[in-house]
């Protein structure tokens, strides 16, 4: 099979197509015929080996269909998504052909959307709608604050939650791009410069829950833009992975305030936060209708991986890109 591969920890220009045996699964896995994969910045932090020892190959997450199910639950050619279950960190990735992926991780959807379109969905929805439904407990007619909203996952959480009927305020760093936003269901859009508490209050706006795909470099001013017993939920890092320095909960965390991470790489497909508790077939049936604004603003083909990972590190891109394996 043809795959890209890390050659060597370093920039985009490491990503290389290559010839590899083609995998084949074992017991409790899926053999996957890749049609289609999403790009998320977690893969570049494998790339760059800003995440220590990684798999050769690549990739959290694809949309294809099944070429072997060892257990006979999934027939041979159903539509599936795929997504971590440690793909591209502790096994070989979705940047392929074919991948190998633990049966818990592989889903079965019923969706008229082509493979560029469907291959947008998996990761950052499942990832926005565990946080948005599990950490956050969204109640319609809430205010929520996505910090980051121009970022895919950010989109997704903007469009889940309008969705869910809350009232959402949106952050980005540049202001050209609050049209976006407020197309995608926003009522409200503020340029982030690291102040947010400070802007919340002097616009009068009671913020119940916030959602930070920022991370730890405004863990402090997203604790302090919540209304008193609010809730926080950090799941991304866009501001960098570097620690918070000195952060002490009884100086740094408000009392009531309640925060949360969600890690998807290391919760999704697992007992206790299983693929099956996300309405995929709702919420692709909700993009297809277009209630759900998730298509892809950019694909690639294969061979331009190289590409495709400087457009996403450039942070030019405003929603998911998408690479199809023809």
């Amino acid at each position: 099979m043809r795959a890209i591969v890390i050659t060597t920890p370093g920039g985009p220009e490491v990503l290389t197509v290559t010839d590899l045996p083609d995998p084949r699964p074992a017991h409790g896995e899926v053999l996957v015929r890749v049609r289609a994969f999403g790009l998320n910045h977690a893969e570049t932090y494998m790339r760059s080996g800003a995440w220590g020892d990684v798999a050769a190959v690549t990739g959290i997450e694809c949309a294809g269909t099944v070429e072997h199910d060892p257990s006979g639950r999934l027939p041979t050619g159903a539509t599936v998504v795929a997504l971590l279950g440690g793909m591209g960190r502790t096994r070989n990735g979705s940047y392929a052909e074919l991948v190998t992926a633990p049966a818990t991780n592989v889903v079965p959807v019923r969706t008229s959307l082509d493979w560029a379109d469907l291959a947008a969905v998996p990761e950052v929805y499942a990832t926005a709608w565990s946080a948005l439904h599990g950490n956050l407990a969204l109640r319609p007619g809430e205010t929520l604050l996505v910090r980051g909203a121009t970022s895919s996952l950010g989109q997704a959480a903007v469009n889940l939650a309008r969705d869910h009927g809350a009232t959402v305020v949106a952050t980005t760093r540049s202001a050209d791009r609050a049209g976006l936003l407020r197309e995608i269901g926003a009522s409200r859009v503020l340029v982030d410069d690291g102040r947010l508490a400070t802007q919340v209050r002097a616009g009068g706006i009671e913020v119940d829950a916030l959602l930070d795909v920022v991370g730890n470099s405004v863990l402090r001013d997203s604790l302090a833009t919540v209304r008193p017993r609010g809730r926080v939920c950090q799941l991304g890092f866009l501001g960098g992975l570097a620690p918070v320095h000195e952060f002490a909960p009884l100086t740094d965390l408000p009392s009531g305030v309640q925060l949360s991470f969600f890690g998807s790489a290391f919760a999704l497909g697992t007992p206790d936060f299983p693929l099956s508790s996300i309405p995929f077939d709702s919420i692709l049936a909700k993009v297809e209708s277009g209630t759900l604004r998730a298509r892809p603003v950019r694909v690639f083909g294969f061979e331009e991986i190289v590409e495709a990972h400087r457009a996403m590190e450039s942070g030019a891109a405003t929603g998911k890109m998408v690479v199809t394996v023809d």
